[in-house]
């Protein structure tokens, strides 16, 4: 691939990248000329089992084309498991900069059905497998003063009638991000969040929520293609990258920012004496998005909350 946005001595590590989504960055990323660590249990899509067979064929394809690439199937839900993939890399390769946090599992289910194992499952995989992976990669990113790390989180996280274990924990990565950000201080350590728009195997499951996409015509379509997501996972991934904290959709041709903000709200005319009535008679102020500010971390939502303090 010709760009002058190349990946030229890099080296990351993509977690979940033997299919679908993570094996587009994958690929992308070599293309593009970084040393990829390609980690994938090889799980089912509820998250169960392992095969080794696709994190080995996504490095022999990445190899076979020219690129550079190692096969990991560690479990990254682990501690020692969420660390492997970034030894690996550090022993091959000598260093690591970026961590594309990608596995994931989903086990469709709502409430009232829905049990504590599920909402579980999915904070082991997605919350906990990008936290061990990022923690491990941390002391190097600090060392070099250069990192980007990248998030997979959803859309999913608006909710379905049966996915309320993977919105929650997909919705966990945001604050992850605003908290790892915060972290990094002035160090030239970018974390971001990415929300695909794709149609993989993670969507093919029993679900009514998803049955419901298909049937509107949101999948199964060339333009559902996960290709179609890699680029903004790669910018994010990117030295040129200078945001962090923030969320941003990508798939389908297009490429969004997704942001949380608060509203300039509603304030008592004697704040000691606010109550109920003072809610619902101003409720509309209160929703009113027009002003609204995106906080870039908590001190700054605090400071612009009480200013009239």
């Amino acid at each position: 691939m010709t760009s002058k946005h190349r990946f030229d001595d890099r080296v990351a590590v993509v977690t979940g990248a033997g299919r679908g989504i993570g094996r587009a960055y994958a690929l992308l990323l070599a293309e593009l000329g970084a040393k990829v660590v390609v980690n994938d249990l090889g799980g089912t899509i509820e998250g169960a089992g392992a095969d080794a067979a696709p994190a080995r064929t996504v490095a022999a394809e990445i190899n076979d084309a020219g690129g550079t690439a190692i096969a990991d199937t560690s479990d990254v839900s682990t501690i020692d498991g969420g660390r492997r993939p970034v030894e690996r890399a550090v022993e091959a390769f000598g260093r690591i900069d970026v961590v594309i946090n990608n596995a994931g599992n989903v086990r469709y289910a709502g409430l009232p059905d829905i049990d504590a194992e599920n909402i579980e499952s999915h904070l082991a995989v997605h919350v906990l497998g990008a936290f061990h992976t990022s923690r491990a990669a941390w002391p190097h990113m600090l060392g070099q003063n250069y990192g980007r790390i990248v998030h997979t989180g959803s859309i999913g996280m608006f909710g379905l009638p049966d996915n309320l274990g993977y919105a929650t924990a997909k919705s966990a990565l945001i604050g992850m991000a605003h908290s790892m950000t915060v972290s990094a201080g002035e160090h030239d350590i970018k974390v971001n969040v990415i929300a695909p728009n794709a149609m993989t195997r993670m969507g093919g499951g029993p679900s009514e929520g998803m049955d419901q996409l298909r049937e509107q015509g949101h999948g199964g379509t060339d333009v559902m293609d996960p290709a179609l997501v890699a680029p903004m996972a790669a910018y994010l991934a990117h030295q040129v990258c200078d945001v962090s904290g923030e969320v941003f959709l990508a798939g389908a041709g297009r490429f969004a920012h997704l942001f949380v903000g608060v509203t300039e709200g509603y304030l008592a005319p004697d704040p000691s004496a606010a109550g109920i009535e003072d809610i619902v008679a101003n409720l509309d102020r209160v929703k009113d998005r027009s002003g609204h500010y995106v906080p870039a971390n908590l001190m700054e939502c605090v400071s612009h909350y009480m200013a009239h303090r």
